[in-house]
C-alpha cells in the first residue's frame, strides 16, 4: 500500500499543477481564436445551480485575460471558432479542480482506504480525459490559424488524439471495476501524461497563432523547414503591436524568452517548449510559479463583481428604470396617495413573526452594541409601523424603494431590489379599496406596456375555510398556504408529497385540498358556479368561506364595471405565504417569454396595523389596540424591469436627454465652459466636449443620440459665428455668437416641445379622444376603439360618425413628415369632435 500510495501523491501533485497551468493555456487559446467569453460570466448564485469551481475558473481565466484586445463579450466572433471548445471551459476545467482538491482532501484523511483512494482517482481520470478531449479541440483550432504543415507533422508525430484517450480511460474503468487499484493508478498516471502533452501542445500552437509569425518564418526556413521544402503558409502581417491580457502577455513573454534564445530549427523550437512545459523539467518550475503569481496577486485585487443577487443599472437600464417609476408614479398620484419614506432598516422585533416561513430571509445587521435592527424585508410592515406608532386610522400612500430579502438568485429574482407599493388603510365602503388597488395594479402593467399577463385572485378566508373543510389542523393553515403558494412552480404531486412527508397531513386530506385548489377560471363565471353549487359546492356551507364569496362578488362586479377584469382569473391555489394577510389576495404574472415569475401581488391585511399598538389620541383617549383595515399592492420592478429591458434589445435607448452638445475645436476650456453655462443657465439640457477632431465630435454625439451640436474653431471665434448641426443629417447653419441662447431655445420649441412624433401620434390622439367631454352619437369608450379599428384598418366601415374618421385618415395623410406639430393635432381634433 505504501508504494501505491506514493503513487497516488505523484498524481495528485502533478494533476494539481496541470490543473492550473490548463487554465492560463485555456486563457492563451481564447485570445488566439479571438473568442466570445460570454459563456465565462458565470455567478455562485448560491442555489447549487453553477458550481463553485466552474466560477473559479471563469473568474481565473477573464483575470489572466482582462485589458486583452483580442477577446469579445458581444455575439460577434470567428465563424470558424468552435463553440464548444471555450463555452465548456469553465465546466470542464472546473471539474479536474474539484476532482484533484477531492483526491487530494482524501490522501490526507484516508490514506489507508484503497477503495476511496481508487473512487477518487477514478473520477480524476475521467476528467482528465475530457480535459484532454477538450484540449485537443483547441490544439487544431490554433493549427489551423498557424497554417504551416510542418508544424502539424511535428504534431501528428506525437499521435495525441481522442481514441487514445478514450481507449486508456476505458482501461482504467475497467480496472476501477474489478478493484485493481495498481493497474487503475497506472492507467489514470498514463491519462495524465498524455493530457499533459495535449496542453503543451495547446500553449505551444497558441504562441505561435499569437506571437510566433516571424518565429515559423525564420525557423521553417531552416532545418526544421526543409522536411516540406519550405512550404510556409504564414503570412507577412504588418508589424502591429497586439494587446494581451495583463497575464496572458506574461505568460507569451516568458515563452518568447525561451524561444529567442535557441536558434534551431522549427522542430528543436517546438521540442525545446514542450520540454519547458513537460512538469518533469526542471525549468517548468518557473513557468507554474509565474501563473500562480498572477492568480494570487490578483486574488487581493480580483476583478471588481457585485455581490450575490445585486446588480448594477448601466445607463441605458437607468433611462428604462427611469421611464418605469415615472409611469408608476403618475397612476400613483393619479389616484390622489401620497409619498412616505420610511427607513431601510427596522428594530428586528417590528419585523420578526410577520412573514411565515420567510422571515428566515430577513437581513439582520451585525449587532454594535446598540439595539437589534434589520434591513425591511418589504415596504408593508414599515407602512403599518408607521401608521400605528402615530396614530393615523386613515392614509393614501405610495412609496418606491429598495428593500432586502436573502433568497437565492435567479433570473428576475434578486437580493436587493425595488418595489414599488401602494396601500390604502382606513374605514371605506365594502372591497372599495380592494377594488381600487387591484385596478390600480392593472393600470400600471397596461401603462408599462410589458405584453399579456394575468392577475389570479383569491381569499384568504376562502382558503382557511377550504383547509378547515379538508380537515386540517387551524395550527397548520399557515404552513399548508406555504405549501399551496408553490402551485405555480411546482406540480401538485410535489406539493402533495411535502404536505404529506413534511408538514404531516395524511394523504386523503392532500388529496380533497387537490379538488379545491384546482379550481380555477373566469372571476364571475366561476364564482357563479360555486355560489349555484355546480362546484366547490361546500364552501356554502362554510360561514367564513360564504362571507369571502360574498366579498368577491362585490369586487368582481366592480372590476368588471371598471373594465379591467378580463385580466383577472379567480383561482383557489392562490395562497401568498405571507401571514399577515386577512382577505382578498392577489398575484399578477407575465404571460410572455421571458420567465421571471411573480410581477406584482397584494391583499387585505386588516390585522397587521393593530397587531403593533396604536398611539394613544388624546382627543378620543384612544387605547392602543383599534384596529385599522388596510389593503395593498406591491409591484416588483426588478422583474418589470428584466421584461422592459428584454423588449428593449433592438431598440435605441438614449440614456440621457441631452439636447445640445457643445463641440469645442481644440483645447480651450474655457470657451466651452462660457458656451455651455450660458445653455444651462437657459435651463437647457446641454453637455460639452472639448477635442482637436471634429469627427471624434460627431461620433459621441452619434453615439449618445444627442439630435444637436454647437460647433466652434478658431474660425468661428474671429468671426463672431457658431455652426448649429442637426447630427441625424448633413444640415448645419451659422448662427451669432451673440444669439446662441436665442437660437437654440427657438429651435427646440419648435422641435421637442411642439412637435410629437408620428410614432407617439396614435397614443395622443387616443388620449386626446377620452379627454373630450362633446357628446357623440356613440359612447366615448366606444369612439376610441372605432378609432382604434380605422387606424389599423385600410377597409371603409360605416359607422355613425364616419365623417370623423374621413377626417382623421385625411390627417394622418396630410403630411410626408416623421413629426406633426402637436398644436396642429389638437386644433384638427378640436375641431372634428365639435361638428355636427
Amino acid at each position: 500500500m505504501s508504494t501505491l500510495l506514493e503513487t497516488y501523491k505523484i498524481i495528485d501533485h502533478s494533476s494539481s499543477a496541470l490543473s492550473t497551468i490548463a487554465v492560463a493555456v485555456a486563457a492563451l487559446s481564447c485570445e488566439a481564436a479571438r473568442a466570445n467569453l460570454s459563456a465565462f460570466d458565470l455567478t455562485d448564485s448560491g442555489d447549487g445551480s453553477v458550481a463553485k469551481d466552474d466560477v473559479g475558473v471563469a473568474s481565473d481565466v477573464k483575470v489572466l485575460l482582462n485589458g486583452s484586445k483580442l477577446v469579445t463579450t458581444s455575439n460577434k466572433g470567428d465563424d470558424r471558432v468552435d463553440l464548444n471548445s471555450f463555452s465548456k471551459i469553465p465546466v470542464v476545467n472546473g471539474n479536474v479542480r474539484e476532482a484533484v482538491k477531492s483526491l487530494h482532501s482524501v490522501i490526507r484523511v484516508a490514506a489507508n482506504s484503497e477503495e476511496k483512494l481508487g473512487g477518487k482517482v477514478l473520477q480524476l481520470g475521467f476528467e482528465l480525459g475530457n480535459l484532454g478531449e477538450s484540449s485537443l479541440g483547441r490544439v487544431r483550432l490554433n493549427l489551423g490559424s498557424v497554417g504551416v504543415e510542418c508544424l502539424k507533422g511535428i504534431f501528428e508525430k506525437d499521435r495525441l488524439t481522442e481514441d487514445t484517450l478514450s481507449n486508456r480511460v476505458r482501461s482504467a474503468v475497467e480496472a476501477g471495476l474489478k478493484k485493481d487499484y495498481s493497474k487503475l493508478v497506472k492507467e489514470v498516471d498514463l491519462i495524465l501524461e498524455i493530457v499533459w502533452k495535449i496542453v503543451a501542445w495547446e500553449a505551444v500552437t497558441a504562441f505561435f497563432v499569437l506571437e510566433g509569425g516571424e518565429v515559423l518564418n525564420e525557423k521553417s526556413a531552416g532545418k526544421g523547414g526543409e522536411a516540406d521544402g519550405g512550404n510556409v503558409k504564414v503570412e507577412k502581417k504588418k508589424k502591429k503591436k497586439v494587446l494581451l491580457g495583463k497575464g496572458t502577455g506574461l505568460i507569451v513573454e516568458l515563452i518568447k524568452d525561451r524561444v529567442t534564445s535557441k536558434a534551431e530549427g522549427l522542430e528543436k523550437v517546438v521540442e525545446d517548449l514542450l520540454l519547458f512545459l513537460d512538469p518533469k523539467s526542471p525549468e517548468f518550475d518557473a513557468l507554474l510559479k509565474k501563473v500562480k503569481e498572477i492568480l494570487e496577486s490578483n486574488q487581493s485585487r480580483r476583478i471588481p463583481k457585485t455581490p450575490k443577487g445585486t446588480r448594477d443599472f448601466a445607463k441605458e437600464q437607468m433611462a428604462i428604470r427611469k421611464k418605469a417609476f415615472s409611469i408608476i408614479t403618475k397612476v400613483f398620484e393619479r389616484h390622489c396617495a401620497t409619498a412616505l419614506d420610511t427607513p431601510a432598516f427596522e428594530l428586528k422585533e417590528t419585523l420578526t413573526g410577520k412573514y411565515g416561513e420567510d422571515s428566515k430571509l430577513i437581513y439582520d445587521l451585525a449587532d454594535q452594541g446598540g439595539e437589534l435592527c434589520s434591513l425591511r424585508y418589504d415596504l408593508t410592515v414599515p407602512f403599518s409601523r408607521y401608521m400605528a406608532m402615530n396614530g393615523l386610522t386613515s392614509f393614501k400612500r405610495y412609496h418606491i424603494d429598495k428593500v432586502w430579502r436573502r433568497d437565492n438568485p435567479s433570473k428576475g429574482r434578486y437580493r436587493e431590489f425595488y418595489q414599488c407599493d401602494f396601500d390604502i388603510a382606513g374605514q371605506y365602503e365594502k372591497m372599495g379599496p380592494d377594488f381600487e388597488v387591484v385596478r390600480i395594479l392593472s393600470e400600471v402593467l397596461n401603462e408599462l406596456k410589458i405584453g399579456d399577463y394575468e392577475i389570479k385572485l383569491n381569499h384568504r378566508k376562502l382558503l382557511d375555510g377550504v383547509l378547515e373543510i379538508c380537515g386540517v389542523p387551524p395550527t397548520k393553515f399557515r404552513t399548508i398556504c406555504s405549501s399551496i403558494d408553490k402551485l405555480d412552480k411546482q406540480s401538485f404531486e410535489q406539493v402533495k408529497k411535502e404536505m404529506v412527508e413534511e408538514k404531516g397531513l395524511s394523504v386523503e386530506t392532500a388529496d380533497k385540498i387537490g379538488t379545491f385548489v384546482k379550481i380555477r377560471g373566469p372571476p364571475l363565471e366561476l364564482l357563479s358556479k360555486i355560489m349555484g353549487g355546480s362546484e366547490g359546492s361546500e364552501l356554502l356551507e362554510h360561514n367564513a368561506s360564504k362571507e369571502a364569496l360574498d366579498d368577491l362578488l362585490v369586487l368582481f362586479e366592480a372590476l368588471e364595471k371598471s373594465r379591467c377584469i378580463d385580466k383577472v382569473v379567480f383561482d383557489l391555489s392562490l395562497a401568498r405565504g405571507l401571514d399577515y394577510y386577512t382577505g382578498v389576495i392577489f398575484e399578477a404574472a407575465f404571460k410572455g417569454g421571458v420567465q421571471v415569475g411573480s410581477i406584482g401581488a397584494g391583499g387585505r391585511y386588516d390585522n397587521l396595523i393593530g397587531n403593533f399598538g396604536t398611539k394613544p389620541v388624546p382627543a378620543v383617549g384612544m387605547s392602543g389596540t383599534k384596529q385599522v383595515p388596510a389593503v395593498g399592492m406591491s409591484l416588483g420592478i426588478e422583474r418589470v424591469l428584466t421584461i422592459m429591458e428584454d423588449k428593449a434589445q433592438n431598440q435605441a435607448v438614449r440614456a440621457s436627454e441631452t439636447q445640445v452638445l457643445v463641440a469645442v475645436l481644440g483645447d480651450k476650456l474655457s470657451l466651452a465652459a462660457e458656451l455651455v453655462s450660458e445653455l444651462w443657465d437657459a435651463d437647457i439640457k446641454a453637455e460639452y466636449k472639448v477635442h482637436k477632431k471634429v469627427m471624434k465630435l460627431i461620433e459621441y454625439a452619434i453615439d449618445s443620440k444627442i439630435p444637436w451640436m454647437i460647433i466652434v474653431g478658431e474660425r468661428e471665434v474671429k468671426e463672431g459665428i457658431l455652426r448649429l448641426k442637426k447630427v441625424e443629417t448633413t444640415k448645419e447653419d451659422m448662427i451669432s455668437r451673440s444669439k446662441l441662447v436665442e437660437e437654440v431655445q427657438q429651435l427646440l420649441e419648435t422641435t421637442n416641445e411642439d412637435m410629437i412624433p408620428r410614432s407617439k401620434l396614435f397614443e395622443e390622439l387616443q388620449q386626446r379622444l377620452k379627454s373630450t367631454t362633446n357628446e357623440v352619437v356613440i359612447p366615448r369608450g366606444k369612439l376610441v376603439e372605432e378609432v382604434q379599428q380605422r387606424l389599423k384598418s385600410t377597409h371603409e366601415e360605416v359607422i355613425l360618425r364616419s365623417k370623423l374618421i374621413e377626417e382623421l385618415q385625411q390627417l394622418l395623410k396630410s403630411t410626408n413628415k416623421e413629426v406633426i406639430a402637436r398644436s396642429e393635432l389638437v386644433e384638427e381634433l378640436q375641431q372634428l369632435l365639435i361638428k355636427p
